[in-house]
């Protein structure tokens, strides 16, 4: 099969069009044919050696995978050739440790994340994914649109919904919202009946998201942004901070919030470290959270809020695989609202 396999970190020149065996489908994994892959920025960290941890190269990245189940493993009792499903992040999780017993599979110790280890992920024409890890999608999306939805969405709907516990009548703070996570943010809080207010670098992105239900902050690279929050809240603060960016804008976040706000980390562009004098929280009581991508029901439940119409998916644009370096490099110059989608 064709795939894009990362053998060296660095630029996304190392991003190679190669051909490697395809995969065989082993106990309970599914053989997908990938029909759309969606690039997103911990691709971009994972080819970059930003991300560490649990990364083994040579690889292919890609996790928001769209496809058709070509062919089932002999343990596989769930899914079936012929269906056309999402990935939810993941190639496989053990399914009996406390974690995916009590419905926080993303914790599990044994956890394969799709597109980190080997060359197994969506940048391919082919992938391997345990069957517990695949979602079918709903007749009314297509794969394009589908792809996206479990990370984007559901991370979002993780951290807003079933993290913060989002109220109707709250304000919610969304950082980064042009990207692939924040522009979905902003549809996922005001679906809980929020006040969303959304900060962004770019002036081009600034129209999509008031239509998305944003009240809009530009602001510059780097900028402390928290007196305009404050001057927008009355001097009050937001009730939530769903934060997609991380060090860049930490303490802007941290002065942006509200007494007892909760602050829910989700995303973190670079390496970079924060310092803080934790009395600067728990003075104000400050609740610091975190989300962890997306379950398999939280992936369930955002397709059902983009079937029904009440979160719309943005893709900026759809390209070939081999494309690939020449998306990576438009991801990392902050140019793309919402985001990039690969096909085979």
């Amino acid at each position: 099969m064709r795939a894009v396999v990362v053998t060296t970190v660095g630029g996304p020149e190392v991003l190679e069009l190669v051909t490697v065996p395809d995969p065989v489908p082993q106990g309970a994994e599914c053989l997908v044919q990938v029909l759309a892959c969606g690039v997103c920025s911990h691709d971009v960290a994972t080819r970059r050696g930003t991300l560490k941890r649990g990364i083994e190269l040579p690889v292919i990245c890609g996790h928001e995978i769209a496809g058709e189940i070509v062919e089932v493993g002999p343990a596989v009792s769930a899914r079936q050739p012929g269906e056309v499903v999402v990935s939810t992040q993941r190639r496989r999780v053990c399914g009996s440790c406390r974690w995916c017993r009590t419905g926080r599979e993303t914790l599990c110790p044994s956890l394969e994340f799709l597109g980190d280890v080997g060359l197994n992920g969506g940048y391919a024409e082919l992938v391997l994914v345990e069957e517990d890890n695949l979602v079918p999608i709903p007749a009314n999306l297509s794969p394009g649109e589908a792809c996206i939805v479990a990370c984007t969405v559901g991370s979002e709907l993780n951290a807003i919904r079933d993290v913060a516990r989002v109220r109707a009548g709250e304000t919610v703070l969304v950082t980064g919202a042009g990207g692939g996570l924040g522009v979905h943010g902003i549809q996922v809080a005001a679906a809980c009946g929020a006040r969303v207010l959304a900060t962004t670098t770019t002036p081009s992105k600034v129209a999509l998201l008031e239509k998305l239900g944003a009240e809009v902050l530009l602001v510059d690279p780097g900028a402390d942004f928290a007196p305009r929050i404050l001057d927008h809240t009355n001097g009050h603060g937001v009730d939530v901070a769903i934060d997609n960016v991380g060090t860049p804008v930490f303490h802007s976040v941290r002065r942006s919030l509200a007494r007892a706000g909760r602050w829910v980390l989700v995303g973190q562009l670079t390496g970079d470290f924060v310092s803080l004098n934790p009395a600067q929280l728990f003075l104000r009581g400050i609740d610091l959270l975190s989300a962890i991508s997306t379950t398999r029901q939280q992936a369930v439940d955002a397709l059902e809020l983009v079937s029904r119409g009440l979160v719309v998916p943005v893709i900026e644009e759809v390209r070939p695989l081999e494309e690939a370096s020449d998306a990576h490099r438009l991801v990392e110059s902050g140019a793309v609202t919402g985001r990039l989608v690969l096909t085979p």
